[in-house]
């Protein structure tokens, strides 16, 4: 099952999309997580540009409007991607949304279909407070 997610704001601007591909058509949130963070890295580590438009920052990678930057041009891990978004989520620096409805932690499971809409919505933190 192929579906596809979506970076959004909350005025629900459509930032990107990827579409991610699942054997099962269950899967709980921690599942949905890890293959976005994993598709990421690994087209990232493929071509290697200026720029990581990712769900988390890297470690050594500076924030821009354009994406995280690398200092040293270099493969991510995701392994360790992973591990930053899954606690990330856990720590409500982003929330989920699947039909609409947030999800509340990651053993939550998702009954996926053709018509299933997930979009991601990153917090932002507030400058001076």
């Amino acid at each position: 099952m192929i579906i596809t997610i979506k970076d959004e704001t909350f005025a629900g601007k459509i930032l990107q999309e990827l579409d991610l591909e699942f054997d099962t058509t269950t899967v709980t949130m921690k599942d949905i997580i890890t293959s976005r963070v994993t598709k990421e890295v690994e087209e990232y580590n493929k071509k290697l540009p200026q720029f990581f438009n990712g769900l988390v920052e890297p470690t050594h990678a500076e924030k821009t409007l354009n994406g995280f930057k690398l200092k040293n041009k270099a493969v991510i891990d995701a392994e360790k991607q992973v591990f930053v978004a899954l606690h990330a989520f856990q720590s409500n620096a982003f929330f989920v949304l699947v039909n609409n409805v947030q999800s509340e932690s990651l053993e939550q499971q998702v009954e996926l279909s053709t018509h299933t809409k997930i979009s991601f919505i990153k917090l932002t933190p507030l400058v001076g407070g």
